[in-house]
């Protein structure tokens, strides 16, 4: 799947991150879903850096976000297990 170690080592902090952030969705929204936190939780772990730019005060570094990479263009974390 990857050309090196750095890479695949790469892909597999971003799906750790994005398994943490869809916990920690489910933990705070109980009404979402799996998937649809597995979604968000990838999309925000993709993004990481826009959303590390926005916290820090720069918010209109979320309007900057690739829109190919939108929740519906991402695989469950249950697809990739």
């Amino acid at each position: 799947m990857f050309d090196n170690k750095k890479d695949a080592d790469a892909y597999d902090k971003m799906l750790e991150l994005a398994e943490g952030f869809a916990a920690l969705l489910q933990q705070h929204i109980p009404s979402v879903d799996e998937a649809q936190a597995e979604e968000f939780g990838i999309f925000l772990s993709k993004n990481k850096e826009a959303v590390m730019q926005a916290c820090k005060g720069r918010v209109e570094a979320l309007s900057e976000i690739d829109s190919d990479a939108t929740p519906s263009n991402v695989s469950p974390l249950a697809a990739q297990a």
